[in-house]
């Protein structure tokens, strides 16, 4: 159903009442965080440690992204005094801010994250009102994410004869075309109960939801285009010049290329980020475009996994390390990653996201979490003192050793303890640069404008690119003119 983007406003206003009354019954050296459900232990560890006047009480909201950003919506739309540190999505930067949810970050905390901060993550943390004399921060940026290549080095080397990794989406086209027609004329010459599984699927994720624009959008701004201009978020760059034109549909023909190519992964256009990961481990797969979670999942799977979807079955060498991984077992130290990790690189390893051409750089679309300050709340002063201990390098630190996420800070990025949770840690730092990393449209309407391109590039392939192209140019104009659907 198309709606007026007041009809949001209307649904919040009827929460006023009830998120007003949550306020109550607060000590005043109390600061209340609102997180990720899934994200909270984390959070929690750290916040116990924080201390500095103030205590940090976290409540914990809805798994999914959708859930929190309406359950937060609804407090602060109606005034809810009681929230006073929330957790932002990358993608909600500008709508929070927009809406005058958000405070503006403190000059004496802003100027140091400049440059202590990763300038991706930064980014993503940044808009400008229309009361704004310059692009500012309205969160502190608490950990990131990216997506990766990740690929098997040991079809590369056997099938190729390369032992470096594509690094255009043209070139894993071709390569990955090698090695199927290598492994079906291999597996002619054998029995049926020998022939092996032909890896020929490309993993990436194409069902009608976030990923998919989040594929869309590395794509193309790895071919040189936005969907938004950066400078001016009321303008569409689809196709407003031929430059802009030409890199959009060159980025379509990629994912129509990826689609369409022999031996495609049918179930493509269902495929979020897990079917992903799980089409690699059972060896469908040459290559995968996916988050650094594949990492361990991969890990641990090949080392232990015993039932359907956990089996690895083209990697029996890292069954030694099944006692390591299991699931009772004490979490492993650096010495014993290391190994693991070394016989994991021999069939599973990591590389930049591919570009789109060689003369220019690839990027790929960040993810990631934020923390800010309600405008709601009466303890301002409190709420940034606990979000300079929530977001600090010590707390960095231990949402990376313990929880697996990334860090912003430029100086962990070196230490020896996270470089062994993280080995690729040099690849996600380079990602996490401002010549690499790409943020979502910047825009208040974001969750919109992603649902409508959504609907558009769904099913991937079915489409002409050049037609497209003019196609998700109206329909994020749409989006920005509030004719979308609101979700």
């Amino acid at each position: 159903m198309v709606v007026r983007r007041a009809a949001l406003a209307a649904v919040l206003a009827m929460s006023a009442p009830l998120a007003v009354a949550c306020a109550n019954s607060v000590a005043p050296d109390v600061v209340t965080a609102y997180v990720p459900g899934n994200d909270a232990a984390a959070i929690e560890a750290v916040a116990a440690q924080c201390a500095d006047g103030y205590r940090v009480s976290v409540v914990r909201l809805p798994k999914d992204a959708d859930g929190q950003r309406l359950q937060l919506a609804r407090r602060l739309a109606g005034g809810d005094s009681g929230v006073d540190v929330f957790a932002m999505d990358v993608t909600w930067t500008a709508e929070f801010a927009e809406a005058g949810w958000a405070r503006p970050v403190p000059d004496d905390l802003a100027a140091p994250l400049g440059q202590s901060v990763l300038g991706g993550p930064l980014a993503t943390a940044t808009w400008r009102r229309p009361d704004d004399a310059a692009p500012r921060l309205y969160a502190v940026p608490t950990w990131a994410n990216t997506q990766l290549l990740w690929y098997r080095p040991d079809l590369l080397r056997r099938y190729v004869k390369r032992s470096t990794p594509p690094a255009t989406w043209d070139e894993l086209l071709a390569d990955n075309e090698v090695i199927r027609k290598a492994v079906i004329a291999e597996n002619a010459a054998l029995p049926a109960a020998q022939r092996k599984t032909v890896p020929s699927y490309i993993m990436v994720q194409g069902a009608q939801y976030e990923g998919l624009v989040v594929w869309f959008n590395s794509v193309l701004a790895s071919a040189g285009g936005s969907v938004l201009d950066p400078d001016d978020p009321s303008k569409v760059t689809l196709t407003d010049t031929p430059e802009h034109r030409a890199a959009t549909v060159r980025a379509l023909n990629v994912l129509k290329a990826v689609a369409t190519a022999p031996g495609a992964d049918p179930s493509l256009s269902n495929n979020t980020e897990d079917p992903s990961r799980l089409g690699m481990e059972r060896g469908q797969a040459t290559f995968e475009l996916n988050w650094p979670y594949v990492y361990s999942s991969m890990r641990s799977n090949a080392a232990t996994g015993t039932d359907e979807n956990q089996q690895v079955p083209f990697f029996p060498e890292m069954r030694q390390f099944a006692g390591l991984f299991a699931e009772d077992a004490p979490t492993p130290n650096a010495v014993e990653l290391a190994k693991a990790n070394r016989v994991l690189a021999k069939r599973f390893a990591y590389a930049p996201y591919p570009g789109v051409e060689a003369a220019l750089p690839a990027r790929s679309t960040l993810g990631g979490l934020n923390l800010a300050v309600s405008s709601r709340s009466h303890k301002a002063d409190r709420a940034w003192r606990a979000v300079r201990c929530l977001t600090s390098v010590d707390a960095q630190r231990q949402y990376a050793l313990k929880a697996s996420m990334a860090p912003t800070a430029k100086a962990l990025y070196d230490e020896p303890e996270l470089r062994s949770a993280f080995p690729m840690a040099d690849l996600l730092r380079l990602q996490f640069s401002d010549e690499h990393a790409t943020s979502r449209p910047a825009t208040p309407v974001y969750s919109t404008l992603s649902t409508m391109l959504a609907a558009k590039l769904h099913p991937v392939g079915s489409w002409d690119p050049a037609k497209l192209a003019d196609e998700l140019a109206a329909t994020a104009r749409k989006a920005l003119d509030g004719e979308g659907l609101v979700p």
